[in-house]
């Protein structure tokens, strides 16, 4: 069945509709050895889509995948500047995945990949605003500073959520605190610490959506199990 290239190259989990028209603008998407443009529609069992030279996948089984990422990675499949990718960490899984929202380099823990690239985009829209935990290890704690970090509400001038912020542990002015967010923008929870005069000395993600960390090994993966998959996908 023909379907525009956005929703093809989206649906094959190689990038949002948004990307995926800037790589029709760009010309890096041909078809039938013919370039294609925005607006162009395509049947993938049938005409041979290209992306720069790479022939489209025809349709898999699905695969997700838990990753329990460590420090040192970068969130993405390659990196101009030869640093370690979570790719490297997943490349026995016997098919090519993409993760699901980011990790910074330097922050570990939960990180979903999947080559459902319907689930993927629908996760990391804005309105989706799935609940993502993080245990936070500080320094520079205070008696205030749980409540400062939880009545941030605006970062550079940007409005987001207020976090939930429980405090765990805590000896002298170290610290370490259970923070919920839903956007989960950029460095976002470094930023809101820094804010409140707290330095992050480790920052890891236990939980996202309905999946939990658990105590999968560091740099380890494992598929979704059937009841972590029925939860994900029924929400």
């Amino acid at each position: 069945m023909e379907e525009r290239l956005q929703k093809l190259l989206s649906a094959a989990g190689l990038c949002s509709r948004r990307t995926a028209e800037d790589w029709l603008a760009a010309g890096r998407v041909r078809v039938n050895g013919r370039t294609a443009q925005i607006g162009d529609r395509a049947d993938p069992d049938r005409d041979d889509v290209q992306v720069d030279g790479v022939p489209l996948r025809k349709k898999e089984n699905k695969t997700y995948i838990l990753l329990n990422k460590p420090r040192g990675y970068v969130t993405t499949l390659s990196d101009e500047k030869g640093r370690p990718t979570v790719a490297e960490l997943v490349r026995d899984a016997g098919t090519r995945v993409f993760p699901v929202g980011r990790l910074d380099m330097d922050s570990e823990g939960l990180l979903l990949l999947t080559n459902d690239g319907e689930l993927m985009q629908r996760l990391i829209h804005p309105s989706f605003q799935i609940d993502k935990t993080y245990q936070v290890d500080v320094n520079g704690f205070q008696a205030d500073s749980a409540v400062k970090l939880s009545s941030i509400t605006e970062l550079d001038g940007e409005a987001i959520h207020q976090a939930t912020v429980e405090v765990i542990s805590k000896a002298a002015d170290r610290a370490r605190l259970s923070v919920v967010i839903h956007e989960g923008k950029n460095r976002q929870i470094r930023r809101m610490c820094a804010a409140c005069g707290l330095t992050v000395r480790r920052l890891r993600r236990v939980r996202e959506h309905t999946l939990e960390l658990g105590d999968l090994p560091v740099g380890k993966w494992r598929h979704l199990t059937a009841a972590e998959l029925t939860a994900l996908l029924g929400e």
